[in-house]
């Protein structure tokens, strides 16, 4: 029989987040092997080319908005030789009356100064962004390509060890080791620390070392609509992306005077089914209108033109898992990302290797990364006996980028 190959650091799992860890790790001179069930990088949710980033500014879970400002600065730090900034719009909720003062008041609450947030009165908006909506302009809010920018951070490189179409089912204790077996029950590889930055996969691969994650599965489907020249909705279309009530990148014209527009998502909880479906346009239809306050908008002339179907991974909190394992010594979380792939893996990149390499958190302490956000992400927080300040409130990983409730099926 042959001897498995042992690795010290094993990172399971190619997508953004997996990449950008191995990268880190790599950049700090460790030698790496990943491993994935495909044959290549980004083939789930992060094959997806048009994720937005921005940080949260609404008024939920104090902790989140802290969370997103810090992953949206390091995010920006990392990416910024692909980072499509084209800034990102937020229009006021319907039901809320736009006062200035209030949220400006809030975004600096946030740490958010007016090179990364600016309150917008409907004209100034409009003469900003094309979109004649009060709300929050945030210039820095960018498009990243998941697949592509994966791709790039798992480059060949002399400490990288690849193991495609290998999926690890189940972990195994032994000793100060960790073994890693395949849906075959053969021996893969041994480790002497494992960071599990898969999504759904995660559940039951944890399970098999009696650590039980709430996790589910959210569907979400965008869609690619193409308009034609000199049609009704030309008008409206935004030369930003705009988050709200689902979200919007800025429109591109094409030679012809048609335009191509990409809208997104429905939201799909619990299920974990890729097909494509046309309720989920129809449902997409319905937030461009929205978006773009064109509720007179006829929802025939977005003519269908492609998709991406995703399946995200989100806790019962909303909140990322990313950290220590401290049950299962060696062993490193980060899942549940949901919709904000981008903000997350770069925040997961730098606080698994601070934990794994026993480092100070001097870079995260620069970025206001304190010690009650790391207990808000850590996989503790789940388990009886975790302490309450380790328990992050209630806050949507969904939003803004999907909205709440189910809708598309």
């Amino acid at each position: 029989m042959t001897k498995p190959q042992h690795h010290e650091l094993v990172v399971i799992g190619a997508g953004i987040c997996g990449a950008t860890i191995a990268n880190e790790l790599l950049e700090r001179g460790k030698a790496v092997c990943i491993i994935d069930a495909a044959p290549s990088p980004a083939t789930g949710c992060s094959s997806h080319a048009y994720a937005i980033a921005h940080p949260h500014i609404g008024k939920g879970s104090p902790r989140l908005l802290r969370l997103t400002r810090i992953a949206f600065l390091l995010a920006e730090a990392r990416w910024k030789n692909v980072w499509q900034q084209h800034g990102i719009f937020q229009p006021t909720k319907k039901d809320k009356i736009f006062n200035r003062a209030e949220m400006t008041e809030h975004l600096c609450s946030l740490g958010l100064d007016q090179d990364m947030a600016i309150a917008m009165d409907a004209q100034e908006a409009a003469r900003v962004c094309g979109i004649e909506q009060s709300g929050v302009w945030l210039p820095r809010g960018a498009c990243l390509n998941l697949h592509e920018t994966s791709k790039q951070l798992l480059q060949d490189h002399e400490y990288l060890t690849y193991l495609w179409n290998t999926r690890i089912v189940r972990l195994e204790e032994c000793g100060n080791q960790w073994h890693l077996f395949d849906s075959s029950n053969q021996l893969i590889v041994t480790a002497n620390k494992v960071i599990v930055a898969c999504a759904m996969d995660a559940k039951a691969l944890l399970a098999s070392i009696d650590i039980r994650l709430p996790l589910k599965p959210v569907r979400g489907q965008l869609s690619i609509f193409s308009i034609e020249q000199g049609g009704a909705w030309i008008n409206k279309l935004p030369r930003v992306g705009i988050s709200g009530d689902g979200y919007c990148l800025p429109a591109k014209q094409f030679e012809d005077g048609s335009y191509q527009w990409i809208v997104g998502s429905s939201f799909d909880e619990g299920e974990d089914e890729l097909t494509p479906r046309e309720t989920s346009d129809d449902f997409n239809r319905e937030q461009a209108r929205g978006l773009v306050n064109y509720p007179e908008g006829d929802l025939r002339a977005l003519t269908k033109a492609g998709e991406f179907v995703g399946i995200r991974c989100v806790a019962g909190d909303r909140l990322p898992i990313i950290g220590a394992l401290t049950q299962r010594p060696g062993i490193f979380l980060a899942t549940a990302l949901g919709s904000r792939g981008i903000l997350w893996s770069a925040l997961a990149a730098k606080l698994v290797t601070a934990q794994l390499l026993e480092d100070d958190f001097a870079l995260l302490a620069r970025f206001g990364f304190a010690a009650d956000l790391v207990a808000a992400l850590a996989p503790a927080r789940f388990f009886a006996g975790a302490a309450p300040s380790a328990l992050g409130a209630l806050a949507s990983n969904s939003k803004p980028i999907l909205p709440v409730g189910s809708k598309a099926k």
